[in-house]
């Protein structure tokens, strides 16, 4: 993962046969998405992007040149959209960006036991859920307070209550650290 650059958006399907595009946008106000410098896709390529409703975007090319048919929209589609992070502003001590996880070690909060590290922030629509894949496999949980209630970027780590429907055995994570190894 590139943490030079943030993700900020996804192309969504095409809209109409002149090139529109739904654009799903991360940012607080959707609209910004199109105000930032250096929006890449994940092919390195830049874009630029005009809004045309809600949701619905135009796409122009780093020569200004827009996608204008249905076909070249469809190319587009799922393709994500980054912007370097010294473009965003530096978050407070208690906020940080979801592409900041990624990497932080997962300890069950209590116990201290390593289940595994974030290895992925997902946002299907109904809400953020963080995979922590460990030395057994993957696991998906809510990102909910609830579930995830300690977040320490600068310590490299969060903490998880994991829900009493999901059993995480000992030996599943063979040479994690244990209570007494926690810092």
């Amino acid at each position: 993962m590139n943490r030079d650059q943030v993700l900020m958006g996804v192309v969504g399907r095409p809209h109409g046969v002149r090139g529109l595009v739904h654009v799903h946008s991360y940012t607080a106000v959707a609209e910004d998405l199109a105000t930032y410098d250096g929006l890449v896709d994940d092919l390195g390529r830049p874009w630029r992007l005009t809004w045309h409703g809600n949701g619905i975007a135009r796409l122009h090319d780093a020569a200004g040149h827009a996608i204008d048919s249905r076909e070249a929209a469809q190319q587009m589609v799922n393709r994500k959209l980054y912007v370097p992070r010294t473009s965003l502003p530096e978050p407070d001590a208690d906020e940080f960006y979801f592409a900041d996880l990624v990497g932080l070690e997962a300890r069950e909060q209590g116990s201290n036991r390593v289940i595994g590290r974030v290895a992925a922030v997902h946002d299907y629509g109904a809400g953020t859920s963080l995979e922590i894949d460990g030395a057994g496999g993957n696991l998906l949980l809510p990102f909910t307070e609830g579930c995830v209630p300690v977040v320490n970027v600068r310590a490299g780590r969060i903490e998880v209550c994991l829900p009493d429907e999901i059993e995480v055995p000992v030996e599943c994570f063979p040479g994690t650290a244990g209570a007494d190894d926690a810092p």
